[in-house]
This record gives structure tokens, C-alpha cells and sequence, in this order.
């Protein structure tokens, strides 16, 4: 990046900041921590925003955010195909005892959304002594994953898969209508 040169160090945290939700206020306090009154922080990053340099580095960032981010059209497609083709059978080893979550591999653990766990008390029979009951602690963990659908469906558009159809209409007497092309339909 060109621009960097001229610039301090405290300057280019500053436009790094200012990129993540352009509070240029809270940026100003987060590229200069010593900065204790939030009245003249603002003040001074309105002056900072006035910088040509600071300007151009906020633009050229702008234009490489996916570069700079570290993310790709292939790093979001990888998360979905995760999350596309993951399955419940992944997470058990047999059809009712799960896997330690430390044994998950990290792509396993990634497709997981939510867990939700519950301790509830039961009781026990004892054949022997059928007037007393014994209580026992019992787990249980349901585990929900992301929506597969809705991952196949982004995989599509980013591939194309769902490109506009063509739709031909015919009238009563069975002659062709102007054919209508480039709609489409959202699913909703």
C-alpha cells in the first residue's frame, strides 16, 4: 500500500479503526489509548479525517478489505461446503452416544450453532426394594447445526447454479405469448 508512507503508526491504526464501524471517535481513543476526554477525541479525529493522507489510506483500504481481511470468494464458499455437508451422524459414535467435544475436529465444532445442556434428577427402581427410589443425575445435550439448506442455497448463487430461467406463456387459442426472460424469484 502507497499511501502508508507519511503516515504514523498511531494514524494508520487510526484508519484500520475507523474502517470497522467509522466511529471516528472511538477510533481516535483506540489509535491514541492516552486520550481520556471523548469531547476532544472527537475533535481531533474530525481534524485527523481532514488529513489527505489519512484519506487516501481509509480509501485504498476500502478497496483491498478482502485482501486485508484475509477473506475470499473460496474462504466463504469452504465455510458453507462445512456447513452443506456436515451431518448429526458426525458428531456420535454410535446412533445414541455422542463424542467428546475435545475429540471434534474444528471443522466438526464450526457446523455446530447452538448446544444446549440439561441436568434433570430421575429416579431409579431398586427390584429388590421396589418401595424405595434411587435418584441419578441425567445429561441431556441437544445439539443444533447450521441450516444446511441455506447453505447449499449460497454455494448456488456464488457458483451461478440458480442463473434466470426463460418462462414462455400461451395464450387461449394456443399461440405462443412474447416470451419473458431475466426474471426471477426469491425464495423466501
Amino acid at each position: 500500500m502507497a499511501t502508508q508512507k507519511g503516515l504514523t503508526q498511531k494514524q494508520k491504526k487510526f484508519c484500520r479503526e475507523y474502517i470497522y464501524d467509522w466511529n471516528a471517535t472511538r477510533s481516535y481513543l483506540a489509535a491514541y489509548p492516552n486520550t481520556k476526554n471523548s469531547n476532544v477525541a472527537s475533535v481531533l479525529a474530525v481534524r485527523m479525517l481532514g488529513n489527505d493522507k489519512v484519506k487516501e489510506y481509509i480509501s485504498e483500504i476500502q478497496k483491498d478489505l478482502e485482501k486485508l481481511a484475509g477473506i475470499s470468494r473460496m474462504k466463504v464458499i469452504s465455510e458453507h461446503m462445512k456447513m452443506a455437508f456436515s451431518s448429526i451422524a458426525h458428531l456420535h459414535n454410535t446412533w445414541i452416544e455422542r463424542k467428546e467435544f475435545e475429540s471434534l475436529t474444528d471443522e466438526q465444532k464450526d457446523c455446530i450453532s447452538e448446544i444446549d445442556t440439561k441436568i434433570r434428577t430421575e429416579y431409579e427402581y431398586d427390584p429388590e426394594n421396589p418401595k424405595e427410589k434411587k435418584p441419578i443425575q441425567v445429561e441431556y445435550v441437544k445439539i443444533k447445526l447450521f441450516d444446511k439448506q441455506k447453505a447449499l442455497d449460497s454455494i448456488s448463487k456464488m457458483l451461478g447454479y440458480d442463473a434466470p430461467g426463460k418462462l414462455e406463456l400461451t395464450g387461449k387459442d394456443g399461440k405462443d405469448l412474447m416470451p419473458i426472460t431475466g426474471i426471477t424469484f426469491d425464495k423466501e
